[in-house]
């Protein structure tokens, strides 16, 4: 039995006023936690109870214990202790964590058991086991499916609200049941629905995926395509980085390969990048382009997915950064652009 599982147990012995006289003594963030766990907890068995009494070394009447939880239970606790206006953000933040715990078995799950298990699914369902997974897992799950079928989860996902947590557990019950022998315990992720988690999913999976959901979600919901680009880096926002950024992005690319992500792209896009080559490497780009013939758009596709690749890790790890509206490249971003390897 954990700490928080304890608070909450001891806690729901009490009367409303007195609980809500201790919930005060816990930090927002810790209130939450309990609030999530009373309301995971719902009906408990009188030994628990006791058990828990007995750990935290409280004292409580005999025979008084209200073994209730739930969300009202929760709900009614946070407002007694916080008021009904403060009460509300707490308590959708504690159904977010209570849902995430009912899904944690499964973050260490193989994820094609996972895409296994989910196969057949209604969309609004498998959106809602990957809204609680880990992004990098959550983001094999998804590419397993087929096109189609990717861009129903992807929209049910970016349109889903707080869910129902009763409806959350007796899902999450439903597939632990179905994937017993693969469960793995691992720490919770506490994550709903929405555009952003569907932009971390998207990113880490493989450039093909990307691409074809991409193009599929323009033609049922240009919105929130162009939402999920405006949250995404991609090839055109090479021009958002000042000169020595573009420079590190480039760095070490091979010429081949450059020239055919240039191939069809934005003259300013190809200015930018010869710009910030050396003498050499300008040549050597050159020639490659007047090699080119016939070029596969998947191959094009691919080569900017390497440079867009290089762009999100150096962005994520802060060696680059987008510049802010309205900047200008300095004398010495110039003076540096034609000096480079």
């Amino acid at each position: 039995m954990t700490g928080m599982e304890t608070a909450a147990l001891v806690i729901m012995q009490m009367s409303p006023a007195h609980a809500a006289q201790v919930l005060r003594q816990f930090s927002e963030e810790e209130a939450e936690e309990i609030a999530a766990e009373i309301i995971r907890l719902r009906k408990v068995e009188d030994g628990h109870a006791e058990a828990a009494i007995t750990e935290f070394h409280a004292r409580t009447r005999s025979g008084r214990a209200d073994t209730r939880g739930g969300r009202d239970a929760a709900a009614s606790l946070l407002e007694t202790a916080f008021g009904e206006e403060r009460a509300a953000g707490l308590l959708d933040r504690a159904v977010s964590t209570a849902g995430g715990h009912s899904f944690e078995f499964m973050d260490n799950v193989d994820p094609s058991n996972v895409s296994r298990v989910l196969d057949g699914e209604a969309p609004g369902t498998i959106a809602l086991v990957l809204a609680h997974l880990r992004p990098e897992v959550a983001s094999h799950v998804l590419g397993a499916f087929g096109t189609s079928i990717r861009a129903d989860i992807a929209q049910a996902l970016a349109t889903m609200g707080t869910p129902n947590p009763e409806i959350v557990e007796i899902v999450a019950e439903t597939l632990r049941q179905r994937i017993r022998s693969a469960v793995a315990p691992a720490d919770s992720t506490e994550v709903t629905g929405g555009v952003q988690p569907l932009v971390d999913i998207v990113k880490r999976s493989d450039v093909a995926a990307e691409y074809e959901l991409l193009e599929e979600l323009e033609k049922r919901d240009p919105a929130l395509a162009e939402e999920m680009r405006s949250r995404m880096l991609n090839f055109g926002d090479i021009v958002k980085f000042e000169d020595r950024d573009v420079q590190q992005i480039i760095r070490g690319l091979d010429a081949s390969a450059l020239a055919t992500a240039l191939h069809g792209a934005d003259e300013v896009i190809a200015e930018l990048v010869r710009a910030n080559m050396s003498e050499r490497n300008r040549e050597l780009l050159d020639d490659e382009i007047t090699l080119l013939t016939k070029v596969r758009k998947t191959a094009v596709v691919e080569a900017r997915a390497e440079i867009v690749k290089q762009m999100r890790e150096l962005e994520s790890t802060g060696a680059i950064a987008v510049k802010e509206e309205g900047d200008g490249a300095s004398d010495d971003d110039e003076d540096e652009a034609g000096d480079v390897a």
